[in-house]
């Protein structure tokens, strides 16, 4: 069944025994991704069991709380929006100081890297690093972990809209999202679906959309999409704008 917004609370939560991990997968092929599968994973205080070891690429984004991404027996720090990235074939662990909760953003790659063991170049990316660039009128992106830190299948990123609505698009790459924070409207398929801090947004590749904001501030979208290129690549449906303007 193809699905576009969804969130945590409507997913199963997922806990072995013995971990400090609790994971929902949110978006996946029963959802109608194709290429990803996106989960939010919650790791209480100490050490999590190791985690991650499959044939692909996987990569998380730290939405609140600080602990280390333990990789490779080397600890790398991690502090709210903060990236990191997960080679294939790697085992890794997190530890959590507590006393809060370490809430991450996960999104493994469905399709293997076909060009064998990835080098990865750096294994945490904290967002406030990152350069800022322009994604049309009013609108900016950051990359997170891309093909700078290794990464080869997909793209990580963090945008910002401003309030309003773009023009009607579509990408020619599939994306699993997270609202960061604001408020705003998914049109899509016929349909004007809410979404606020904490929904899970599944945008199929070449499927017209607009994410309107309907806030007062930014609206701050985590993005993960396959295959990896430029976020900002973009194709406007003048005929769905040109249709709005006489109805």
């Amino acid at each position: 069944m193809r699905g576009y917004v969804t969130g945590e609370s409507d997913a199963e939560a997922r806990r072995d025994d013995g971990d400090t991990a609790t994971a929902r997968v949110t978006i996946d092929q029963s959802f109608g991704c194709e290429h990803l599968e996106q989960r939010i994973i919650r790791f209480a205080p100490g050490r999590s069991s190791p985690r991650g070891g499959q044939a692909r690429e996987e990569v998380l984004f730290v939405v609140s709380g600080t602990g280390e991404l333990v990789l490779g027996g080397k600890a790398h720090p991690l502090g709210p929006e903060t990236g990191a990235y997960v080679a294939p074939g790697q085992r890794y662990e997190v530890e959590n100081p507590g006393p809060d909760e370490l809430v991450v953003v996960s999104v493994l790659a469905l399709e293997a890297d076909g060009e064998g063991q990835s080098e990865a170049r750096s294994a945490t990316v904290p967002l406030a690093d990152q350069p800022a660039h322009p994604a049309g009128k009013d609108r900016e992106f950051r990359y997170v972990v891309n093909e700078q830190t290794g990464c080869r299948t997909v793209t990580q990123f963090v945008g910002s809209i401003p309030p309003g609505r773009a023009k009607w698009h579509y990408h020619e790459y599939e994306e699993a999202a997270f609202i960061l924070g604001g408020e705003g409207v998914l049109h899509i398929a016929g349909q004007k679906l809410p979404v606020a801090a904490g929904s899970c947004i599944h945008f199929p590749r070449l499927e017209p959309h607009i994410l309107e904001n309907v806030g007062d501030g930014p609206l701050r979208i985590l993005g993960v999409f396959h295959p990896a290129g430029d976020p900002s690549m973009a194709f406007n449906v003048p005929e769905l704008d040109e249709r709005e303007e006489r109805e």
